[in-house]
Order: structure tokens, then sequence, then C-alpha cells
């Protein structure tokens, strides 16, 4: 008999993509916590980026690792955890691999002018829509060799992204039950 496979997902892309929300989603769907890891940014950080100030990597390192250590911890999630991350570039994700190496994650994308328009409208977050250009800028679309990977379109319902990565994470648990 095999070891239950943890349930580690990141839910990434740039701000205003619906991270959040598809995790949120994911989490009561599969009865596993959830974290925002711009609750794991330092208060630094944040204001940095409420001025409109864009992070560099010397700012997302220590936060990446921070995320990693909530997707490696057992003892606080044994089964597992969902994370919203930005998770830009491909070295980000690689750091999150290492911390979680089954980690699985789902990319919301979409127009660039739908994610404005969201982030225009959503109010209570400290990440201003003058900041999107720089995150668009900062994206490394996952290629085919991440086929740790999925794609979601963010012009379809949140609740119909959380349905059908809902669906393609209990047959990946059915797949490795069975193997």
């Amino acid at each position: 008999m095999h070891a239950q496979q943890r349930t580690c997902v990141v839910v990434m892309g740039v701000s205003g993509t619906g991270k959040s929300s598809v995790a949120a989603g994911l989490a009561q769907l599969l009865a596993l916590p959830w974290i925002d890891a711009d609750e794991l940014h330092l208060p630094e950080a944040v204001a940095r980026m409420r001025a409109g100030q864009p992070l560099g990597d010397a700012d997302r390192w220590p936060w990446l690792d921070r995320v990693g250590d909530n997707l490696a911890d057992r003892t606080a999630a044994p089964r597992g955890v969902l994370v919203a991350c930005s998770a830009l570039r491909r070295a980000y994700r690689d750091r999150l691999r290492a911390a979680s190496p089954s980690l699985q994650f789902v990319f919301l994308d979409g127009p660039d002018a739908l994610i404005r328009q969201r982030m225009e409208r959503r109010t209570g977050h400290y990440m201003p829509p003058s900041l999107l250009d720089s995150q668009l800028r900062t994206l490394e679309r996952p290629d085919p060799s991440e086929t740790d990977v999925w794609h979601a379109a963010i012009d379809t319902p949140v609740a119909q992204i959380v349905a059908d990565i809902g669906a393609r994470l209990s047959r990946r648990a059915k797949d490795a039950a069975a193997a």
C-alpha cells in the first residue's frame, strides 16, 4: 500500500487573475487549508508595493522561501495545502518545486485588458493597478516542458475553474493510488 500523497497546489499568475478566489474555492472543494502568499510578504515589501514600487528578486527570494516552508509543512497540513502565489518566473516555480516535489501549479491567464479591469475594480488590496505592467514584464509564461502546470483561462467563471481543476486533481490522486 502506498502512503497517501499530499495535495499541494500553487494557483499562480499576475495580480488580478483571481488566484485567491480559485485557491479558496479549491480549498473548500478539497477540504484543505489555503494560504494567500501575499500575507507572507514582509511589511516593508507591502509598503513598497502599496507605494507603486515593484519588488525585485532580492525581495522575492526570502518570500518564496516562506511560501515553500508552508508548502513543505506536513505537520500544519498533513493532507496538503493550496497556495495563491504569483510564481511569475520559472526560477521562482523551481524554488517552490524544491520545497514540495509533487507540487502542481495552476496558471491563471487571460487578456491584459481584462486583468487591468479587474484590478481597477477591486478594493482593499495593496497592489495598485499601476504595477500590472511590471508583473507582466516579469512573467515567464510556463512552457510545455513544465509538465506540472495546468492552464486555466480567467474569462471562465471561478466556479468552473474550481470544478475543472478539482476533477483533474481527483483523477491524479486516483492514478497515483493505482500505481
